[in-house]
């Protein structure tokens, strides 16, 4: 009986495991935290994208070409679309193999970046997502080693021999026929962020699990694996600077960015808040804040847009005067009091449709939902950059195969955030990070197709 080695316990893994196991094999999943914290950052997601046609999942159409597009729009010139168009076909079969296995979907849910027609959002979130998986998994027998982190990779050949991993009180050598790498980026090794990031790797949040060390993955590399994805690049929001250093999830992200201003320490604007719609930019103001002075930002709306944006863990700062405010964060008064009445004064407010409401001499822009911050309480969300996941990882083909200097390792495999730099270079779309660890976890686990 083949023996299939699963390194990483999130979605790919699981979607790896669960496709071998039914194949037949014997699988083992290794996976880094103990059972209590298991699941790696797919216990924090909600939702998936996909492309669809009409469907019982979502409230519209969503084709192929239209979410290559929306790639494209998002990663820029640095688009490559081989591995993509394949990730973007075989989404269309996930969430029907998703129900199969367990998963229940809702219709419509509230405060969702407006994504009921692209996105397809379940029951209970990403913890229920990995529960459902784990508990289908021990159906078949599938053994789970927690508190297990690989730190090296054994290769003859064109062949992973087995992965050394250190375990409590000691060391194991963990051998198999078929290995899966599916343990996520580098996100929460502060060393080696610090590589790319300097001194700002200190003052990044990770949103996600606080065991994505990137050991699996330094292993890999320096058993000649070829690296793929920029070293800087990685999907990184704009999170509230009260939340955790670690597993803040999404509910610590801060959504109020379109219906309002951006500003840093000296009160100015740096950025257009209303480029686009929040889905296909939100995923940029972890970057824009990390470049700010001590990587922090503040929030600013007012009255008149409560209830526009998705509630947030942590209330807003609250006060009647621009002064306070400046105050409270150590933000310039001038600067900050400036600003605002040169943002106010350029706002053109165009019919009733917020959308088109721009700013006109101002720089930066602000190309739709401007509106005047003028209505007393002031509402203030510090921000500082939040991490998600690394885009560098290995290099795979179309069958999730791992590359390295000498070829192809036969039996090793990429998938999820460790995979995803073949795919995503720059940029992010909103629960696209679940597909690619759905459709690559599948395939490296055997799946041929459907």
């Amino acid at each position: 009986m083949e023996r299939v080695v699963v390194i990483g316990g999130g979605n790919a893994g699981l979607c790896a495991a669960i496709e071998s196991a039914e194949r037949g094999s014997e699988v083992i999943l290794i996976e880094a935290s103990p059972e209590a914290l298991r699941g790696g950052n797919s216990k924090y997601t909600r939702d998936i994208r996909y492309a669809h046609g009409e469907d019982r999942f979502t409230s519209g159409e969503y084709p192929r070409r239209e979410l290559l597009e929306d790639l494209r729009k998002v990663s820029g010139s640095s688009f490559s679309s081989s591995l993509a168009e394949m990730v973007v076909e075989r989404s269309e079969l996930i969430p029907e193999w998703m129900h199969r296995h367990g998963v229940r979907f809702k219709r419509e849910i509230r405060g969702t970046l407006d994504l009921n027609r692209t996105n397809a959002f379940f029951m209970g979130g990403g913890k229920f997502l990995v529960d459902t998986y784990y508990s289908y998994l021990s159906k078949l027998k599938v053994r789970v080693l927690y508190e297990t982190q690989v730190v090296s990779v054994g290769i003859r050949g064109n062949r992973i021999t087995h992965v050394g991993a250190t375990v409590p009180g000691g060391s194991v050598n963990i051998e198999g026929d078929r290995f899966v790498f599916a343990s996520g980026g580098f996100e929460a090794n502060r060393e080696w962020l610090s590589e790319f990031w300097g001194e700002a790797s200190q003052l990044i949040k990770v949103r996600g699990s606080r065991y994505n060390t990137g050991l699996p993955l330094r292993a890999l590399l320096d058993a000649g694996a070829i690296p793929a994805g920029l070293e800087r690049s990685g999907h990184m929001v704009a999170v509230d600077a009260r939340g955790p250093d670690y597993d803040g999830g999404i509910v610590t992200r801060i959504d109020a960015i379109p219906w309002g201003v951006a500003v840093n320490s000296s009160g100015e604007r740096f950025y257009d808040e209303g480029e686009d719609i929040w889905p296909k930019r939100y995923a940029i103001w972890g970057r824009l804040v990390a470049e700010q002075k001590g990587c922090t930002a503040y929030v600013i709306t007012d009255k008149k847009t409560v209830g526009r944006y998705m509630p947030t863990a942590y209330p807003p700062f609250t006060s009647h005067s621009l002064s306070e405010v400046s105050d409270a964060f150590g933000i310039d008064r001038d600067g900050l009091i400036g600003t605002l009445d040169r943002f106010n004064r350029g706002i053109v407010m165009e019919g009733n449709d917020p959308f088109m409401w721009h700013t006109t001499g101002v720089e930066p822009p602000k190309s739709h939902w401007a509106v005047p911050i003028n209505t007393p309480p002031y509402m203030v969300f510090p921000v500082r950059p939040g991490l998600t996941f690394t885009y560098q990882g290995v290099a795979i083909n179309s069958e999730a195969m791992i590359l390295s200097q000498d070829g192809e390792i036969e039996n090793g495999f990429a998938a999820g955030e460790i995979a995803s730099g073949n795919v995503l270079s720059s940029g992010y779309l909103a629960g696209f990070g679940l597909t690619i660890g759905s459709v690559l976890g599948r395939i490296a686990g055997g799946w041929e197709g459907e």
